[in-house]
């Protein structure tokens, strides 16, 4: 694949591009028992058109099932199954009471508004995507149950599949509190990567192993982070597991010290995080640590960079690790600051915001209009599924799933599969009985079609069709492939179009965000660096990476779309390039400032040289610095 990769285009490139990974057995069986269960029930009951609005519902918050925590799925889940009943409800009611005009306008401002909230974070992206859809199958697909009915079977499926998320024990994991399995392999994760950045010290992999830090860090922070009643964690289980996340974080910053200086590490520092790791997922005591350095007097880097404070951290963070798995620890901070209600609102208003809105609103908008007119002009013959064509649009115009040629090509590649594969499954399976346990074998597929978006798209195609002929509407297998080019088109034109303001908005948006946060972390560091507010250094770390690899994942999208869109984020790699590097430095900074109260020439003249590097590369990028956000230069201890 690398080689495929090299000889072609980077957007065609990515769609040929699967993810990889073991099969989530446990998302593979809640999938089965969601959608294709309460079809089964609702056709039971003689209520066919009530378990087709159920299983949609648990299809859709199926899509969103990913590995992490059950308290984090509660958010991922439950706010975008309450945002698509919310959709379910408007949809219904203007589809009933209002002209062809009228909802075209409605479900465009409506647009506006889920592609706006989207640009917030990926739990808002979900929301907006089934506010979307839903609200088009709601106004669409013709169902005998009032609007309100709708909207609760809706999230009745949705809560369904919930409820198994909680309540399901995850195969293969017996150790502790089977409600924490997920909280304990994201942990033990950390200090996997932390093993694996020791490891590759000194070498060329340690970039990507710091990257992958990052993401493990990242995930910790959102498996741990999610919604609960009280404000802190409540059982003695949660609060092991938030002290033990805690105590990887100095062993994150004197590994990123270690892979800065350069210079590789004795074999055995490796040995202690992963002992750690073993033992948080398997909730045992750690036993003996070998100590990972050798002395430090002597240890110097061949370019004359000391390693000895980087290597000293090392030690004092492994022994602290050790203290806080063998007694506990008191520090159940995630290091992370909850966003206000300003900064959320200056994020759907600023620029990623603008762009996005206005281009799912258009895309959303012109699908509809198109959808109605066709509908109206009797091309649908006498049934009413026009809702396709603009939830199709949803789909495409969503950034999330890959570059906006890779989506098109894999939407159309899987629509076209999907209809041929249910052409077949109808001409010979028994009905309804086959068609629902088609919905069950889908729901079980999802998990493993998420890693590509044509096989995600060719699963979900058969399954909304089985539902739709249990429904009561014959097949339309091929008229969904029309459909589905047609969106296809609409959001290739609409995605080309000149946009209102800059190009790359949420590309610079994203940025700028990282740039500011790396601000704000290297001025803690230089002005309070030999203070002992260490956990708000950690925060202030923390959001800088985090900062930078949701940039660092907008610009290598933009990177593989089509050359017209890919030129508007010319310049931006360069530029986040060379803020990790600044935000390495600044954590080396850090170490050093712990050691000795003060930092040597190599540091400070990194930075400098950072600093200008970075203001040349975003002047040539385009991304303006706003008055008093100017780096601070060093002065050499």
């Amino acid at each position: 694949m690398s080689r495929l990769s090299a000889a072609v285009p980077p957007w065609l490139a990515h769609a040929l591009r699967a993810q990889r990974g073991p099969v989530p057995w446990s998302a593979v069986v809640r999938g089965a028992l969601a959608a294709g269960p309460l079809l089964l029930v609702a056709v039971l009951s003689g209520r066919a058109s009530v378990g087709v609005v159920a299983a949609l519902g648990a299809m859709l918050a199926g899509i969103n099932d990913r590995p992490g925590s059950r308290r984090a799925a509660v958010r991922r889940l439950g706010v975008p199954a309450l945002a698509g009943a919310g959709g379910l409800l408007v949809g219904s009611y203007a589809g009933q009471h209002v002209g062809a005009v009228t909802l075209t306008l409605l479900l465009t401002v409506l647009g506006l508004l889920a592609g706006a909230v989207s640009a917030v974070g990926p739990v808002a992206s979900g929301a907006g995507t089934q506010l979307l859809v839903a609200a088009a199958i709601g106004a669409g697909m013709p169902l005998p149950e009032p609007g309100w009915q709708r909207a609760l079977f809706f999230v009745g499926g949705a809560g369904w599949l919930l409820v198994l998320r909680l309540a399901l024990p995850t195969p293969g994991a017996t150790a502790g509190d089977y409600r924490f399995d997920g909280e304990r392999d994201a942990v033990g994760g950390v200090y996997d990567a932390v093993a694996a950045l020791l490891e590759a010290v000194g070498g060329p992999d340690a970039p990507g192993r710091r990257v992958a830090l990052t993401a493990a860090l990242d995930h910790a922070q959102d498996a741990l982070g999610g919604p609960r009643l009280r404000s802190y964690a409540s059982s003695a289980a949660e609060r092991r597991l938030h002290a033990q996340y805690a105590a990887a974080l100095p062993l994150a910053e004197a590994a990123t010290a270690l892979a800065w200086a350069g210079e590789a590490v004795p074999a055995r520092a490796v040995e202690g995080p992963r002992r750690l790791a073993v033992a948080v997922r398997t909730s045992t005591h750690t036993g003996p640590l070998p100590a990972p350095s050798l002395p430090h007097a002597r240890l110097r880097s061949r370019g004359g960079t000391p390693i000895a404070p980087a290597l000293r951290a090392l030690d004092d963070a492994l022994l602290h690790a050790a203290d806080t798995f063998d007694r506990g620890g008191d520090d159940t901070a995630l290091h992370t600051r909850r966003r206000t209600a300003t900064s959320l609102a200056r994020t759907v208003l600023g620029s990623a915001g603008r762009e996005y809105g206005l281009r799912v609103a258009l895309c959303f908008g012109a699908s509809v209009a198109v959808a109605q007119a066709l509908h109206h002009a009797r091309w649908y013959g006498s049934h009413s599924h026009w809702y396709w064509l603009p939830a199709t649009a949803v789909f495409l115009v969503k950034p999330d799933l890959g570059p906006l040629a890779s989506r098109v090509i894999c939407r159309a590649a899987g629509t076209v599969l999907g209809a041929v594969l249910f052409a077949g499954f109808a001409a010979l399976l028994p009905r309804p009985a086959g068609l629902v346990a088609l919905v069950a074998l889908c729901g079980a597929l999802i998990p493993v079609a998420t890693r590509h978006f044509a096989a995600q798209t060719a699963v979900v195609t058969v399954l909304v069709l089985s539902l739709v002929m249990v429904g009561g509407e014959p097949g339309a297998s091929w008229s969904r492939i029309g459909e589905t080019l047609l969106a296809c088109a609409i959001v290739l034109l609409v995605g080309h179009l000149p946009a209102l303001g800059q190009r790359g908005g949420g590309v610079r948006a994203r940025l700028t965000h990282a740039a500011e946060a790396a601000h704000v972390y290297l001025a803690h560091v230089l002005d309070d660096g030999t203070t002992d507010d260490r956990a708000g250094r950690w925060t202030l770390r923390r959001e800088a990476y985090r900062a930078l690899a949701e940039a660092r994942a907008s610009i290598d999208l933009a990177a593989a779309e089509l050359p017209a869109l890919a030129r508007h984020a010319e310049g931006t790699d360069e530029v986040a390039a060379t803020l990790e590097r600044l935000v390495d430095t600044t954590t080396a900074c850090a170490v050093q400032l712990d050691d000795t109260g003060r930092l040597t020439p190599q540091h400070t003249g990194r930075i400098t040289a950072l600093l200008d590097e970075l203001a040349e590369g975003r002047e040539r990028a385009g991304l303006v610095v706003k008055e008093g956000q100017a780096l601070p230069v060093p002065l050499a201890g």
